[in-house]
Formats: structure tokens, sequence, C-alpha cells
């Protein structure tokens, strides 16, 4: 196929947010931010992409811009996966990971969105070949971080009456986390992510406690994230281990994989390297037996995307749902949520559909943030 021209817009939607919405990162996090990469081939159809963003997607824009579409614009792609793994080469002077790797996630996931609606067939369907599909997929409630106690109890509630029967927290004292579980009684599964705020002398001297708690996994409970023999030795003592958001390339992940850094994987495909690299790391997790529970970015084209790859590949167990309430939908997904479930689309491509009308309200020129 051959591109024939390419854009990235940048769209910044508030969101409803109790509490001082500071905590997970060093500023207040109260918009959802999309880096959407918007290619099109010779015969006019449209595929959509998203690079990591956060507080980065001016990096990540500027990235792609000046890095990538160069390049890319003009050129004839037959061998997706071929041209990522070439495109990190070239590149790999800026950075193995982070933003290099982000904005390489956001064209790769385009290039197959184009590739799947060019063959007229959706993206799970390519991917699968004859294999069985899944036309739905579960989620688990992903909170942003409370601290408060009335908040945490409230917010739980919240997950329960929206149908969910597993939650997350980023929780980093024990109070909070147990206010949730009192909450939601014994038999709703109760994840933490404390965001490498602990150490693994932290999770020692409070093990017992954390026992008690029943968590169905603690995520990233040390810095650095990419400690994989630290993680390793929390594993087998009562608790079950999660990592790998913050891991970027299916290298990184085979590193953690062999050093039996976890017990479920939580790769992240705006993150990884794309649609490419997220499937060489279900390769990956499915030859070690490890557990795929993936982070999924939040309402874009990575969020279609992840839901896709999920449709193959029935190793993925659940994906991750950004419980929160944004003023505006980029795309339809309430549309096509049932309490955890979440249909898969059939459309040609990944099923992205964005609302041209919020796409334009939030959009932003670089720089400028909408607060």
């Amino acid at each position: 196929m051959k591109i024939t021209s390419a854009e990235v817009i940048l769209v910044e939607i508030p969101f409803a947010l109790r509490g001082t919405g500071v905590g997970i990162m060093p500023t207040a996090w109260k918009t959802l931010e999309f880096a959407l990469v918007r290619l099109e081939d010779e015969f006019g159809n449209v595929g959509w992409g998203e690079g990591f963003g956060y507080s980065l997607i001016d990096a990540t824009k500027s990235v792609i811009d000046r890095l990538i579409l160069p390049v890319l614009v003009g050129a004839e792609i037959e061998d997706i996966p071929a041209w990522n793994s070439r495109t990190q080469r070239q590149l790999h002077m800026f950075g193995r990971y982070g933003v290099t790797i982000f904005a390489i996630s956001g064209v790769d996931i385009a290039l197959w969105d184009l590739a799947a609606k060019r063959a007229g067939k959706p993206l799970h369907q390519l991917l699968a070949g004859t294999r069985a599909v899944r036309n739905e997929i579960p989620f688990y409630a992903s909170l942003v971080r409370y601290a408060e106690h009335d908040l945490v109890v409230d917010a739980s509630k919240q997950v329960l009456s929206a149908g969910f029967h597993r939650i997350k927290l980023h929780e980093i004292t024990l109070p909070a986390i147990t206010a949730c579980r009192k909450t939601v009684g014994p038999h709703v599964d109760i994840c933490v992510d404390v965001n490498c705020a602990w150490s693994a002398d932290f999770v020692a001297k409070n093990l017992a406690e954390l026992k008690a708690l029943s968590l169905t996994w603690l995520e990233e409970p040390i810095y650095p994230p990419e400690d994989f023999g630290a993680l390793a030795s929390l594993r087998g003592k009562g608790l079950n281990i999660a990592a790998g958001e913050n891991w970027c390339t299916s290298f990184q992940v085979g590193q953690a994989l062999k050093a039996g850094a976890v017990d479920y994987l939580q790769p992240s495909i705006t993150k990884v390297g794309g649609v490419s690299e997220y499937l060489r790391i279900v390769d990956l997790a499915d030859a070690s037996g490890t557990t795929l529970m993936p982070h999924s970015p939040y309402f874009g084209p990575g969020f279609y995307a992840s839901l896709q790859v999920a449709a193959a590949r029935p190793s993925i167990t659940a994906l991750e749902y950004n419980f929160v309430q944004p003023d505006a939908w980029l795309a339809d997904v309430e549309g096509i949520r049932d309490g955890e479930m979440i249909k898969v689309s059939d459309r040609p491509g990944i099923g992205f559909e964005p609302d041209l009308d919020v796409m334009k309200k939030y959009g932003r020129t670089l720089g400028s943030r909408n607060l």
C-alpha cells in the first residue's frame, strides 16, 4: 500500500474527577490526551493510530512529524512488522524506549488499520486466519488515585453499579486499599497498581496484611519498573506480581519473561511498538505460560486496536478500562459496552470511527492545552 498523506492530530478531553487528580503523575491528571495518527492510501482509505500520550503527546507528535512521516509519505508498505523493525533501527539513536517507541506505535497501528480496510476485513480476522475469534472481550475497571477514604468507597460502588467485577486501584496506602475491600466484599477481584511507589522491603514488611486483602495482583510495586530480578524475588510469596505497561518492545519484555519477573504481563499497545510488537509479545507470553492482562489506552485507536488483537488471540484474558467520565467521547465506547464486556467491531479495520465534531471541539494546536 502506498501512503499518500499523513498527519498527527492532538485532542484533549477533560474528564470529571472528584479529588485533586494528583498522585499518579507530577501534575494533576484531569484530561485524556490523544496523539491521533491519520494515514491515507492511494485509494482514499484512511487508517487511524494512536501514539501514547498523557502530557507527552506534543513530543510524540514531534517525533512522528520530524522523523517518521518524511520517509513514510510516498512509500510503499507491504510488510508492516518489517517496516516497524526497520524504523526502530533507524531511530535507535533517539532512544530505544519511551517517546520514540510511542511514536512508532501510533504509526504502526494506523498502518494495520489501513491494511485491514484494504483487505475488507476487521483486523481480528486478518490476524486470526482460520482460528476462532471472540466477539466480545472482558475488561477490568481501572480507577484513578483518590487517596481519600470516602472517595475510594464511592468509586468502588460506582464500578460495581456499572457492571464490572474486577477493580484496579491506584492507591498507595493500605488503609485506602482496605476501604475498597470492605466496600466490595470478599468475592470481587481487586488489583492494586502502586506505580512503583513501594519497595521490596515495604512489600516484605507488610506481606501479611497484603495477603489478607486477597489481591488478584500487585502491579509495579517497585522502582525502577525494569528491575526484573527484584520483581522476580517478590513472586511465590502469596502475591501475584504484575507489570509491563512501562516496558517497550518485545526485546525488553522478553528479558523480563526470561527473568521470571511477573505472573501477569501487561503490555500497552501504544507504548510497546504498536500492533506488530504487541503480537510478538503475545507470542512470547504464550511460550512462557504467562497470563496476559494488558494495559489498554483510553478510548482512541489504541483502545480499539487492543480490542481487535484480543479478539484474535484468546490468551489475552482481559483488558483495562479507564473508569472515568470524559466530557465527550472521541468514539462510541459506551455504545458497545455491556457491563464489563465490550463488543468487537466487525467493520473493516480496527473499528475506530472518530466523532469529528468532538475532534474539532477538543482539538488543540501544538503547545496549547484545554484545561
